[in-house]
């Protein structure tokens, strides 16, 4: 198999220091794949006001809700390459890429499509605050017009990925979000127009993100190029994509579906408590950031070995990479507790906003650790293959526990930090029943099994 410099064959070398090669560019890459969106909050958190930070930040989940079923599907597709790359099988590789891309482009018209007709049921499923329903309505008309160029990028980006290619995704990657900057700073604090700005900004940086990395897909001479005049849906891998990818997509999707009814908690605080939360939101994601990006480095360090049969291997990646993200709770864990007030006062100096951005850091990042549990243990099964029952599992935990804890307790207690607890409560129960799944689940054997 023909390989480029910027790949990474998980399936040889030193595991730590492979992982850590695949994990850092990666990590780097999500900094400044979230910078998007910090960069919008900032700068509407300093330049607009209260209300229309409130308004950007709560419309990321029901962004994400629309999106991450198809991009779960993607992440199907991502496993099925990563298989086929470790197996030396080009064919595979060939055939995958361009089942993924073909799928890419009609998921994109679909989301584009339903997320503009969407709009005004997001708000009011919301809760929306009525100062913040102005602002929300022209984000998301704007964001979901450009959709298209995130979904774009994330699937290309998930294609190097899976053949050990972190590396040009992270330079696509500065380059969009440095742009995304400078056309903020343009459009809102030169041009003043406030939201639209923003929106406009986000959505022409990730344009440029998706023309970057097809550009790359299309130039390499590899198995995974994309061949435009050969592109199709190859059918017996769409089967194993949405096989391997559906379960992900439904419970990311349910999840972010879930996740729109807790901002409906949390708004019915007011819009103090909204600006806080996101802002907390902020920071959480950065916070969580190495802890995801060696989630999804085990999804690729795994499905790699599984395809070359060293399960041996595979698991001893697993307990790497489940070591390293501990660590990575303690080194992120004691700053966030410490310097919480000042971390929420960069994004906005409201009284209400640092009360409740503060307290909200202050009762999660101590849970930090059992994310780690849960995210690993999901994205090593999904690199096998075995994504249904980490999709039960979070469904389960995420959704139906989170819900039925909201409404319970909110019925008896009529408390913001009762509200906060939900997400941690269910941390406890996926970590406790991931557990027990990975060691009851002979995933390894099953596997090989179906393989031979």
């Amino acid at each position: 198999m023909a390989k480029l410099r910027n790949d990474i064959d998980l399936t040889e070398g030193v595991i730590w220091k492979q992982i850590v090669r695949f994990a850092l560019p990666l990590l780097i890459g999500n900094i400044f794949q979230i910078l998007y969106n910090t960069v919008d909050t900032l700068v509407v958190g300093n330049f607009v006001n209260k209300q229309a930070l409130g308004a950007v930040g709560m419309m990321g989940a029901p962004i994400n809700a629309m999106v991450s079923f198809f991009i779960g599907i993607a992440n199907g597709a991502t496993v099925v390459i990563s298989n086929y790359f470790g197996a030396k099988d080009d064919d595979g590789v060939s055939k995958s890429v361009q089942t993924t891309i073909a799928l890419s482009l009609i998921a994109s018209v679909i989301c584009t499509v339903m997320g503009i007709c969407a709009v005004p049921m997001l708000i009011k499923m919301m809760k929306t605050p009525l100062d913040m329903q102005a602002y929300a309505r022209e984000y998301l008309h704007i964001y979901f017009m450009g959709i298209s160029g995130l979904m774009i990028y994330n699937i290309g980006a998930g294609i190097m990925r899976a053949v050990g290619d972190s590396r040009r995704p992270l330079y696509f990657l500065i380059v969009s979000a440095l742009l995304n900057t400078v056309l903020d700073l343009l459009f809102v604090v030169a041009f003043k127009w406030e939201v639209r700005g923003v929106a406009l900004a986000t959505i022409i940086s990730q344009a440029v993100s998706a023309v970057l990395v097809m550009l790359a897909l299309t130039k390499t001479h590899t198995s995974y190029r994309i061949l435009w005049r050969k592109l199709r849906i190859h059918m017996g891998i769409l089967k194993r994509v949405i096989r391997i990818g559906l379960p992900a997509a439904i419970q990311s999707t349910i999840t972010s579906i879930s996740n729109v009814f807790v901002q409906g908690y949390i708004n019915a605080f007011g819009s103090g408590c909204a600006a806080g939360w996101t802002v907390y939101g902020k920071i959480d994601q950065y916070a969580l950031l190495p802890i995801n990006s060696l989630a999804i480095s085990a999804t690729t360090f795994v499905g790699q070995n599984i395809g070359a049969k060293d399960v041996k291997r595979a698991k001893s990646g697993i307990k790497i990479t489940l070591f390293m993200a501990f660590v990575c709770c303690v080194v992120v864990g004691i700053p966030l507790l410490s310097f919480s007030r000042f971390l929420v006062g960069l994004f906005n100096r409201d009284s209400e906003v640092l009360y409740y951005g503060a307290t909200f850091l202050r009762m999660m990042s101590p849970f930090y650790f059992l994310c780690a549990v849960n995210q690993m243990l999901a994205g090593s099964l999904r690199g096998a293959g075995f994504s249904t029952g980490p999709m039960v599992i979070m469904l389960a935990s995420f959704v139906a526990f989170r819900q039925l804890y909201l409404f319970v307790c909110s019925t008896i207690f009529n408390s913001i930090y009762v509200v906060a607890l939900a997400y941690p409560m269910g941390w406890i129960l996926c970590s406790l029943l991931m557990v027990i799944y990975y060691k009851k689940s002979n995933w390894e054997k099953k596997y090989l099994d179906e393989r031979t």
